[in-house]
């Protein structure tokens, strides 16, 4: 026969609810202090730190104000050589492609026949010579004689008259022989400027100067050069009210700064270049006025009709300052820049801005001397509350070395042995 087991039943005595209740009492406590731990091991309740933004320390300061133009370099002398007298060319007598002096030999055109009118030409000189030579001496003979009534009152006059003829034929062989000589001249062909001579337009045996006077080659001078360039006509009427207004001041004198040009690769020739003129009338059709600079080039390494850039700077800007382009805001409504107060305390300025100038702005109005401009950490910013106070740091450009670490620099302690 099975065993019958009965189970003992579970007495709830008061001993074990006093063990109990003191078990949910501990762990309650054990609960909270995990809870509070980590304010206990922050900062101590504290809010966290500001955060950092770079600023950059509004300083005035006489500003140029470059402006950067489109134009195309220019020859200062183009002189195109031409054959003045007609004939067979003979020689060549330069290298094309080389540098001539003025007054160097260039062409010779086959002189024989004007060698030849220009001894004609002296040989009627001296005929003509012989000739008044002659007159002369017959008038002075005859002038005593017509005073002792020897000869005619009339005889005297023709001599006298004839005389005066010979003499006027005197002047009209020696400018015939003095045109014959010029064109004799012409025959050798000389560079009327110093410059750079390019190919030659003849060869030799070619027949020249027959009814036109040919051109034979092309010299220019191309050391200084110019660069001509464009300005709208609104900018140049713009910028002469500021100056009348004192915003602005000219800039002019020996203090004034250059013309520099930018070639193509987008390199800029080291050497300035001085403003000659601007020019007196607006174009109708793209309402542009022309300027031109002249720019020393004594490598001759700038050519004519090469296009290129120019900065020129036309006025100066007194009291003006400069902030990175990052700094402001651009818009429709106007120019706005952040600035961040003593306190940390941030605040939006409306400022004016004038032009661009090496990835700057250059400002006009709107800031104060000292005044702090935010330039970056506004990332930061957008995690944060309004309102919540930076802390102002100075602001450093991309790519400037940071500043060697303290801890980098401190050797380590030794060991202790």
């Amino acid at each position: 026969m099975p065993t019958l087991h009965v189970s003992r039943p579970f007495l709830f005595s008061p001993r074990v609810a006093a063990v109990s209740a003191a078990a949910v009492v501990v762990l309650m406590l054990a609960a909270c202090g995990k809870s509070e731990a980590p304010a206990a091991g922050g900062h101590g309740g504290a809010a966290p730190p500001a955060p950092e933004v770079g600023v950059v320390v509004a300083t005035p300061t006489s500003v140029g104000l470059i402006t950067e133009l489109p134009g195309r370099l220019e020859a200062s002398r183009i002189s195109e050589v031409r054959a003045r007298a007609a004939g067979i060319m003979q020689e060549r007598l330069f290298k094309e492609g080389s540098d001539v002096k003025a007054g160097q030999l260039l062409f010779r055109i086959d002189p024989a026949p004007y060698a030849a009118a220009a001894r004609s030409a002296e040989a009627s000189l001296n005929r003509a010579e012989a000739n008044a030579a002659q007159a002369k001496a017959l008038a002075e003979r005859y002038k005593p004689l017509v005073a002792a009534n020897a000869v005619s009152k009339q005889e005297y006059d023709n001599a006298v008259a004839a005389q005066k003829t010979a003499e006027a034929d005197v002047g009209v062989s020696r400018a015939a022989l003095t045109t014959a000589k010029i064109n004799l001249g012409y025959a050798a062909v000389t560079a009327p400027i110093s410059g750079r001579i390019g190919r030659a337009l003849v060869t030799e045996g070619a027949l020249v100067g027959q009814g036109d006077a040919t051109q034979l080659a092309v010299i220019q001078q191309i050391d200084p050069i110019y660069v001509n360039f464009t300005q709208s006509a609104t900018d140049v009427m713009r910028l002469r009210r500021q100056m009348e207004a004192g915003q602005f001041k000219r800039a002019e004198g020996a203090n004034a700064a250059s013309v520099r040009v930018v070639l193509e690769d987008g390199s800029e020739y080291p050497l300035p270049g001085r403003l000659l003129f601007s020019d007196l009338t607006v174009d109708s059709t793209t309402g542009q006025v022309t300027l031109r600079a002249e720019v020393p080039n004594p490598n001759k390494n700038l050519l004519p009709g090469l296009y290129v850039r120019v900065r020129v700077e036309q006025a100066q800007a007194s009291d003006a300052i400069t902030l990175p382009q990052q700094a402001v805001t651009r818009t429709q409504q106007g120019d706005t820049v952040t600035v961040v107060s003593d306190d940390g305390k941030l605040s939006k300025r409306t400022v004016k801005i004038s032009a661009a100038q090496n990835n700057q702005w250059v400002v006009i109005d709107g800031l104060k001397a000292g005044e702090k401009v935010m330039v970056d950490g506004f990332q930061k910013l957008q995690m944060m509350p309004p309102g919540t106070p930076v802390k102002p740091v100075p602001w450093k450009p991309a790519g400037a070395a940071p500043a060697p670490a303290a801890a980098a620099a401190a050797p380590a302690p030794a060991a202790k042995q």
